[in-house]
């Protein structure tokens, strides 16, 4: 009984991981990934609005961290080169959000029914994650590379400056300022396309701040 019960349970998880939505084509272009996903602009929009983290730094942060995959999660160890082991964290979906910190952001702001694999939860849990560095070191919510170096380190240890002995960490924060300058140029051309797209979005209910 208990063999079948993690049986249903692995078909189950299979299912929503297969439910999801794939990974947009070119993620190079932000444009692109909202016209493929327009209810993700939705999501990244309410999270500026409610948080201060620009919609290009949010989805800077996920490209780097999940490659826009719903059900990412970290590879895990291989024992004698072939035998797999364990993860070595708990990282999980969209923003690749640790145990840990996932349950606070649950018992601040998210609620028990967010979810990692959602982009809604994902969006939001960034703005807020980026909202509490800015209350707790004063960076800039509009400074993506030290925001990401603060994400990836957490606070205390991007006040002892652990990144700095991380090579790879600080040229993944290079990436995700790159990418986001880039999804924002794009963004200024073509975001009228996803404000007030709904039929009833029309006068006083459509807003284009």
């Amino acid at each position: 009984m208990r063999g079948l019960s993690v049986g249903v349970l692995g078909l189950l998880v299979s299912g929503c991981a297969m439910m999801a939505p794939a990974p947009p084509e070119d993620q190079r272009n932000i444009c692109e990934v909202f016209r493929e996903q327009p209810r993700w602009y939705d999501y990244a929009r309410d999270s500026q609005a409610k948080w201060g983290t620009p919609i290009a730094t949010q989805m800077a942060f996920i490209q780097q961290e999940s490659s826009f995959r719903s059900h990412a999660r970290p590879p895990r160890k291989r024992i004698l080169g072939f035998i797999p082991g364990s993860r070595p964290s708990s990282a999980r979906g969209y923003a690749q959000a640790l145990d840990p910190v996932w349950g606070e952001y649950r018992d601040d702001a998210g609620g028990t029914l967010a979810r990692r694999t959602h982009m809604k939860h994902a969006t939001d849990f960034i703005g807020w994650y980026n909202a509490r560095t800015h209350r707790q070191l004063g960076i800039s919510l509009y400074n993506p590379e030290q925001l990401y170096l603060a994400y990836h380190e957490g606070a205390g240890g991007y006040r002892r400056g652990s990144y700095r002995g991380k090579p790879q960490v600080r040229q993944a924060a290079s990436r995700v300022q790159a990418r986001a300058n880039r999804y924002q140029s794009q963004l200024a051309t073509c975001e009228a396309e996803f404000r007030c797209r709904r039929f009833y979005q029309v006068g006083p209910f459509c807003s284009d701040s």
